[in-house]
């Protein structure tokens, strides 16, 4: 059997080989994924943040449990998570491309978030998310990230999208 892996249109990555294992292959790389990131051993929700924020233990990174559904534009989304207490906790930001992929799965054509199954968050919009890069070479263009396929794409940033903010952990306590 033999299986490619090819680039379609617009990037988009494809699938191909012999009728009916496509399926199968895509169900294998799911349950390879889930099983190297199971959400009850990676994700813990912070009491000291109220029950408001999730450490990924794969990361280190703090997320809002649930994400502000309202859609905003990029400057918006900057200000929003800046100006955000989550859990009686500031500090918060739009997260890099990097850090939101590593929150979706594998590329699959899917009716909801490839969120990985499980997992604690709340309110997770089928739809795309800001992070803070802009397009240098393109300055009214910002990165968001796909979170059914995980792709990077960038997109004027007057068009609105929701906000997952994101923090790094809190430094240990003094000693």
């Amino acid at each position: 059997m033999i299986l490619a892996l090819g680039l379609g249109i617009a990037g988009f990555q494809f699938l191909t080989g012999p009728t009916g294992q496509k399926e199968s292959l895509i169900a294998d790389i799911i349950k390879n994924w889930q099983e190297a990131h199971p959400s009850a051993e990676r994700f813990l929700i912070l009491s000291d943040f109220r029950d408001e924020a999730v450490l990924d233990k794969d990361t280190s990174l703090i997320w809002e449990i649930a994400p502000q559904a309202t859609s905003v534009t990029w400057n918006e989304a900057r200000v929003t998570c800046a100006k955000r207490t989550t859990g009686g906790q500031k500090g918060w930001r739009l997260p890099a491309p990097t850090e939101m992929r590593s929150l979706v799965g594998p590329a699959v054509d899917s009716p909801i978030p490839n969120i990985p199954p499980g997992h604690p968050f709340l309110n997770i919009q089928p739809t795309s998310y800001w992070t803070v890069v802009s397009e240098a070479n393109q300055p009214s263009y910002a990165k968001y990230v796909d979170a059914f396929l995980g792709n990077v794409l960038s997109f004027l940033q007057i068009y609105t999208y929701p906000v997952w903010c994101v923090r790094n952990p809190l430094p240990p306590p003094a000693s």
